[in-house]
């Protein structure tokens, strides 16, 4: 009618538009530094569903207020449920069952630990989920109780505990960040093995996950049976760090565990079943149409898939894009691979909004977001291979460089071996020696042994291309803004053909693959102090030059600062090589981490005190010194003929610039002090001095601190370490001289410029900040703990 106004067009609750707006409110939340207040988040929620339910232009607003208040709120009960400050390091009593599969070690067994939700149990734990670690005893030669652990048991255990806490390191895996993803509320170990009871035999889908994969061990060949268990039950124990350092390189990984590629596979496999059931049977289809009843079966055998699997993200992924269609078909309406997608990321964000924080999340979603944007649904799939290969490589690599810092330059080839192999002779060969051997124990045996055989035809041609140039290519840690730059670049690159400027696109891909790597200029320096537990790692950079002062410690057949967090941050930092690798003594402390880092990265000398158990090219002497780049670098201690004391006989090393000095002194104690104090005070008149033995009680004399003269002390040492260190006396004295004191177990790591601008200084936890922070916790409870016995205090890894 005219005069009327036109209502204005509203956009689809469960569109594309509302979708996106969700994923933007629900990863804004978890961007942030702290989450807001509960009564805030509840209100935003309740505003956003009425401003998504409205069809008002505004509605998706409402989904992006929802996205962040619902996810919020998971965050929230999440920490909630960790662990109290108070129960830090306290011995439990706990009853419960293990969940997942256990994953043995040479000298532990890791595991997932549901808590009983009964009144016997600890109040803050109750039906909570605890990662355990089960070690045996020191000096053991042999396995000791933790043999008898097996998936779906429930035990009794003594248990020491304490909240989720990781490091902090340009590069390092946030277990911080994981452990609230997981819903972990609190990590510990077994306290007397011996007193450890199995109340009952393991039961239920992990448990028949495990004797279905001993089978698999049993009767396939050894060489490569790991990979048929991989494969067929998405167990990925057997693998060793060999092998995923090939997976790795040659762009497999997203292969080699169950994938959602593998789940359609076997819902295709499930519907070509139903297909040959009903020409077979006419009647059945008065029971229900063909149809619906091809959907319905795929849906089951890829929801049966994904529970073999263990609900890897991925597979749910698969699975709610499967149900999206059915439920579609049954209700006749058309369904888009979109429109799935779509449904499937609301339905995923709803039931676990936490998964924002996998890196499966992003790259499963955004896989097949790009090829159902590139590629039509109408090509069939064998023309649609190659091009496929090429959207999803494109497409995917910002998403790879930032969530892992690599790239494979050799991952497209070998990809297109890989998928049509492995998916398509390996896996299903798998998977029917697994449901023979369901049927009939010893019926699978045949079955994984072809399996394996075609498996072993392509590995070696993997093995040799991740050893080639073409393998790996390190990235620096990019900026935030290098992310969306390299999108946009390659959904400009991914245009149709035809449309200009493409090679200009390329340009925005620049501060992803080639970031400012910050180096200082000529005369200028660059600190790290890295968090690496209870040891040292120092990175120390000129304009073209990069040191490496010690390596952190290294636990046998376990956490390893050298592997987990010196490497990490090196790649993360674009150190391609070592200049000089200075050892400050053989203590463990300090050398553990150097095979690791020797092994990855290029060293060109190392350097050791003369007499230290470390394999050395040259000893470092006191008055040794040299030059790089306009920086002096200048060795103290220990001088010509000094025997090896352990700690005593530290390489202490000063780096100079016209702006000021940095003193890395070791472990020496006041008795060495004494003496450069004596004879050299005026070389140890520094700006930055990283604290002497971590900061214990026998070091860090007063006499040495004046002499120093320092504005800044760094300590590297453990949260929770049994030494106390630093400690208070120790922090109080370099407060008193004027020096302000940071420590890497609630900095995480430290960097620190000298240069014509000054001082300047950023800490890891304060600089990148997120909710699941485990400092700011502990800080809001105001307490702490110390480990009363002799484990090893080694971080999570």
């Amino acid at each position: 009618m005219a005069g009327e106004a036109t209502p204005a067009r509203s956009m689809p609750p469960l569109g594309l538009a509302c979708a996106l707006a969700w994923l933007i409110g629900a990863a804004g939340v978890l961007w942030r530094s702290e989450l807001p207040g509960v009564a805030a988040l509840w209100t935003g929620l309740a505003v956003g569903l009425g401003w998504w339910v409205a069809p008002t232009r505004w509605r998706w607003f409402g989904a992006a207020l929802v996205g962040l208040a619902w996810t919020g709120l998971h965050a929230g009960w999440s920490l909630q449920s960790q662990l109290p400050v108070a129960w830090e390091g306290r011995e439990i009593v706990v009853t419960g069952r293990v969940d997942g599969l256990p994953e043995p070690e040479a000298r532990r067994t890791r595991f997932l630990f549901r808590i009983d939700d009964g009144a016997d149990q600890p109040l803050p734990l109750r039906g909570r989920t605890v990662r355990v670690a089960w070690y045996d005893e020191h000096g053991a030669e042999t396995i000791g109780p933790r043999r008898a652990l097996g998936a779906g048991e429930r035990w009794r255990f003594h248990l020491r505990v304490r909240a989720p806490r990781g490091l902090a390191n340009p590069g390092g895996f946030d277990a911080e960040r994981y452990a609230m993803a997981q819903r972990i509320s609190a990590t510990g170990y077994v306290r007397a093995p011996e007193r450890a009871m199995r109340l009952e035999a393991g039961s239920g889908l992990d448990a028949w996950r495990s004797r279905m994969s001993a089978r698999i061990e049993a009767g396939a060949p050894a060489a490569s049976n790991r990979f048929v268990r991989a494969l067929a039950l998405g167990d990925t124990r057997g693998l060793s760090q060999d092998d995923w350092q090939v997976l790795r390189a040659a762009g497999l990984t997203h292969l080699i565990a169950i994938s959602g590629f593998h789940v359609g596979l076997v819902a295709g496999a499930f519907a070509l079943l139903a297909v040959l059931a009903w020409r077979l049977f006419p009647a059945l289809a008065r029971r229900m149409p063909r149809p619906q009843a091809i959907g319905w079966l795929a849906l089951a055998g890829a929801l049966g898939y994904a529970a073999v699997a263990g609900f890897a993200l991925p597979t749910l992924r698969t699975v709610l894009m499967i149900a999206v269609v059915v439920l579609a078909r049954t209700s006749r309406r058309p369904a888009r691979v979109v429109d799935a997608l779509v449904l499937a990321m609301l339905a995923m964000l709803v039931c676990d909004p936490l998964s924002l924080l996998a890196p499966g999340f992003w790259l499963s979603f955004a896989g097949v977001a790009w090829l159902a944007w590139c590629l039509p649904a109408s090509l069939h799939w064998a023309k649609a291979f190659l091009p496929a290969q090429g959207v999803a490589t494109l497409g995917l690599l910002p998403l790879t460089a930032v969530l892992f810092g690599q790239a494979s330059l050799a991952g497209p080839l070998a990809n297109l071996v890989a998928i049509p192999w492995w998916s398509l002779v390996v896996v299903p060969l798998s998977l029917v020696g697994t449901v023979g051997e369901w049927v009939h124990p010893g019926a699978g045996g045949v079955a994984w042994r072809w399996a394996a055989t075609c498996f072993d035809l392509t590995w070696p041609a993997f093995t040799w291309l991740a050893n080639s140039r073409f393998a790996l290519w390190w990235l620096p840690e990019p900026s935030v803004w290098a992310l969306p730059l390299a999108l946009m670049g390659a959904a400009f690159i991914l245009l149709p053909k035809g449309v200009p400027g493409k090679m200009l696109a390329s340009v925005l891909w620049l501060p992803l693959l080639w970031p400012d790597r910050g180096l200082p200029r000529e005369g200028e320096m660059e600190l790290v102090v890295l968090d690496v537990g209870q040891g040292l790692s120092v990175v120390v950079r000129t304009a073209n030059h990069a040191l490496l002062y010690d390596a952190g410690p290294a636990v046998e057949e376990g956490f390893d600062a050298g592997e987990r967090a010196v490497v990490p941050a090196l790649r993360a930092l674009g150190v391609p090589r070592l200049d000089a690798l200075v050892v400050s003594h053989g203590d463990n402390d300090h050398a553990g981490g150097v095979p690791a880092v020797r092994e990855s990265v290029p060293v060109a000398i190392t350097l050791a005190p003369a007499g230290s158990p470390v394999e050395g090219d040259a000893p470092c002497l006191g008055g040794a010194a040299w030059r790089w780049d306009g920086v002096e670098f200048r060795f103290l201690h220990p001088p010509p003929h000094f025997p090896y004391f352990g700690n005593e006989a530290s390489c202490v090393l000063r780096i100079g610039t016209t702006q000021g000095a940095v003193l890395l002194p070791g472990d020496i104690g006041t008795q060495i002090e004494a003496g450069l104090v004596r004879r050299q005070a005026a070389w140890l008149r520094s700006d930055v001095v990283v604290l002497p033995h971590h900061g214990s009680a026998g070091s860090s004399a007063g006499s040495f601190v004046r002499a120093t003269g320092a504005r800044l002390a760094v300590g590297s040492s453990g949260f929770g370490n049994r030494f106390r260190h630093p400690r208070e006396d120790v922090v109080a004295r370099w407060r008193e001289a004027g020096a302000e004191v940071l420590d890497t177990q609630s900095s995480g790591a430290v960097r620190i410029w000298l240069g014509r601008d000054g001082l300047s200084v950023r800490e890891r936890r304060h600089d990148r900040a997120r909710p699941w922070d485990a400092v700011r916790r502990q800080r809001a409870g105001g307490l702490s703990y110390r480990p009363e016995d002799g484990r090893p205090d080694a971080p999570e890894d």
